[in-house]
Order: C-alpha cells, then sequence, then structure tokens
C-alpha cells in the first residue's frame, strides 16, 4: 500500500448505487477526489459490486480506493453494521455469503411492501426495485418508494411513520453472528470494525467482540459526539483495537446526525496504514480490490 502524503485524509465509510447511495461509484470517487482525500473504502451493503468500477475511477482520478463492505450481524442489543475492509474482488465463499445476505434483504422489503399496503400505502415491490435502480436493496429505497407514492413528504418521515425500528412497516433480518462474519473476512485477508457503535462499546462489549474477531472500531462517525469519540479512542488504545471512521455518506441528499458530507470527519491516513498492518500475515499487501 503507497504511504500517503503527511498531514493527508481517508473516508473509510461510503455508500454508493451498488446499494443505498445516490452516485455510482465512479461519481462517488470524484467526489473523494474533489474533496481532496487520498483513500477511501467503498463499504456498500451487502454487495462488492460497486468496487472494480471505483477502483478504475481511483487510478484515474488519484484516489485509492479500499474494497469494503457493510455486513449486518448480530449483537447484544439486537443488530450492528460490521465494516470489511481489504476484501478481494474475487472470492466464491464471500460471494455467496453475501448473495444469501440480499436475498433476505430481498424478502425483507417485500415483506414491508406487504405491510405498507395493508395500511393502505399505495405502493408495490416494482417501486422499490425502481428506487433501487439494481443495487442491494434496503429500507432507504422502500423509503424512497414511499415518498414517491405521497404517503410521506421525505426519507425521514418514511421511517419515522413506517420503517424505524418498532414503526409498523419494519421487518427484522436474519443476522449472521460477528464471529461467522469476521472469520469470512479474514480468510479472504480483510479486517472487520465495528460501525457507529455511539454509546453501545463498553469495554466488556468489545472484549467480547474482539474475541470473536473484531479488529477495529469505527471512532470518527457523524453519530458519535466529541465525549464518544474520545471514549472509543480510550477503549480502542486500552484494548488494543484499530481506529476507523468515515463520513457514512450516502450522497448529498440525505446529510444529517447519521450521515454527514464526504470527508467531513478527517480521518487521518495513517490510520489506513495501520489498518492495513492488522491484515492477516499470509495475504498480499496489496490494499485496493
Amino acid at each position: 500500500m503507497t504511504s500517503p502524503a503527511a498531514g493527508a485524509t481517508v473516508d473509510l465509510h461510503l455508500h454508493s448505487t451498488a446499494s443505498d447511495g445516490h452516485l455510482p461509484p465512479p461519481a462517488v470517487v470524484e467526489r473523494a477526489a474533489a474533496a481532496g482525500l487520498a483513500a477511501i473504502a467503498l463499504t456498500d451493503h451487502d454487495t462488492l459490486a460497486g468496487v472494480p468500477a471505483a477502483v478504475e475511477a481511483g487510478t484515474r482520478l488519484g484516489v485509492q480506493v479500499i474494497g469494503g463492505c457493510e455486513f449486518s450481524v448480530s449483537a447484544p442489543w439486537g443488530e450492528m453494521h460490521l465494516l470489511g475492509y481489504f476484501l478481494p474482488g474475487e472470492s466464491l465463499d464471500l460471494e455467496e455469503f453475501l448473495v444469501r445476505c440480499r436475498s433476505d434483504r430481498v424478502r425483507r422489503a417485500q415483506e414491508m411492501v406487504r405491510l405498507l399496503q395493508g395500511m393502505g400505502v399505495s405502493i408495490a415491490f416494482d417501486d422499490v426495485l425502481v428506487a433501487a435502480r439494481g443495487g442491494a436493496l434496503g429500507r432507504p429505497h422502500v423509503a424512497r418508494a414511499i415518498v414517491r407514492s405521497g404517503a410521506a413528504t421525505d426519507i425521514h418521515q418514511a421511517f419515522d411513520h413506517y420503517l424505524g425500528r418498532g414503526r409498523p412497516a419494519y421487518v427484522d433480518k436474519i443476522l449472521p453472528s460477528l464471529r461467522e462474519v469476521a472469520e469470512l473476512v479474514h480468510g479472504v485477508g480483510g479486517i472487520v470494525s465495528a460501525a457507529h457503535l455511539k454509546d453501545r462499546a463498553t469495554r466488556a462489549v468489545l472484549e467480547r467482540f474482539r474475541e470473536d474477531g473484531l479488529d477495529a472500531v469505527e471512532v470518527r462517525h457523524p453519530s458519535h459526539s466529541p465525549e464518544q469519540r474520545a471514549r472509543l479512542t480510550g477503549l480502542a488504545n486500552a484494548l488494543r483495537l484499530g481506529r476507523s471512521g468515515g463520513s457514512d455518506w450516502h450522497g448529498d441528499q440525505l446529510t444529517d446526525t447519521d450521515h454527514a458530507t464526504i470527508g467531513s470527519q478527517q480521518v487521518p491516513a495513517e490510520w489506513l496504514e495501520l489498518l492495513a498492518a492488522r491484515r492477516p500475515a499470509h495475504t498480499p499487501t496489496k490494499a485496493s480490490s
């Protein structure tokens, strides 16, 4: 992996139209270049489909692109997101696992549509597919279809009224364990970082996650307060976990307390180098996929 210039920054949590982002992968890289980022990780939900095009754009624009993915795993409180980094473009085991995850996303979206129809929302599953534009299905696609139906004024209202946890059209995922995903990712030469834990990241929780294969924790995220960042940094250092960070950017249409402008978290490029050093020793050192 090429060492970036001193003071360079990276963004290790970004989404494209390969899942629920608003821009195609090459356009995400273009925005990263415009923001002056040295490297990014494209971390779409349950898919690596956008990585090859992003890598190609990164080569052209001088932005290093890390093959990544955002997984959903079970946690003591229910669901946790886990970021996989340094993932290869071709792995039969990994792709078979992701196919199963995406199939469950289809089941979930279909069930949400059924529940919404029962509440009188004029929506069809095809409307969700149109909103997804071929990407891995997620609640944001259902939310966009709800907005287009006129049943909500914007995505936030769609979540507040229908799709948020505990709301009438919410449907749970079938979740693998952290250990299962960590073993899969380690087996293909990658590492895993727990995403946006906020106050759930107690020492006991992180110790348990580390035993299950956790390599790092996302310290810098739009949803983290300065106090949470400081506490997560202390825990990561004490438990010898790596640190990651990113904007969780989905596009300019979605910026709120959980999603910020690309590059806004000012993640030092040094963190990426330290994460790369945690990769299983038998794998190549090349970071892009």
